[in-house]
């Protein structure tokens, strides 16, 4: 299940504080339940997807996109991601996220996020995301430069990582829809 109740109090938490920069880090603290739990008593690799959005929406909304993309009738879609899982996160384990924008290229968002436990890293994820429209009537993907715009930042990209490039040429090899 979704948890609604840990996002409400992440938005609760973070809705004074202070705006973000477009390439600012937000950083939340968290805390491994049961619940979120797989049969060998580690973070579920799926939850850990799950986990991440509790520091990409308050991301948003401190950078002031949620505020834009109701006003245009947007929403986020991930389009693709990628996780390196290196530690062990074990129920109670308190994690400290990072997350920051990391720039775009003509279609997507590319948002960086981790999870350490005290100094080591134990998850690391890239994930793209395309704002999409959700008004009525309309649909497809906005392009970021017109999505920057909109938010009042320049519309130029920083240089993507060499290995965020990388990682699209790759994704962009491998067959769709999947051959089997």
């Amino acid at each position: 299940m979704y948890p609604f109740l840990r996002m409400q109090k992440e938005l609760i938490k973070f809705r004074n504080a202070p705006k973000l920069g477009l390439f600012d880090t937000h950083v939340s603290a968290h805390r491994i339940w049961p619940w979120d739990l797989d049969p060998w008593m580690e973070l579920n690799n799926g939850r850990t997807l799950t986990l991440f959005d509790l520091g990409r929406i308050p991301l948003a909304v401190r950078m002031g996109f949620g505020r834009v993309m109701k006003n245009n009738g947007w929403g986020l879609t991930v389009a693709g991601n990628t996780t390196r899982y290196r530690k062990r996160l074990t129920v109670f384990a308190k994690v400290t996220m990072k997350t920051r924008l990391i720039g775009w290229d003509e279609r997507f968002l590319y948002i960086e996020q981790a999870m350490f436990r005290g100094a080591d890293c134990a998850s690391h994820l890239l994930i793209r995301t395309a704002v999409v429209n959700i008004g009525q009537g309309r649909s497809g993907i906005v392009p970021p430069v017109e999505f920057a715009k909109a938010c009042g930042v320049d519309p130029t990209s920083p240089a993507l990582p060499e290995w965020v490039l990388a990682w699209g040429k790759a994704d962009a090899l491998r067959p769709w829809p999947p051959q089997f």
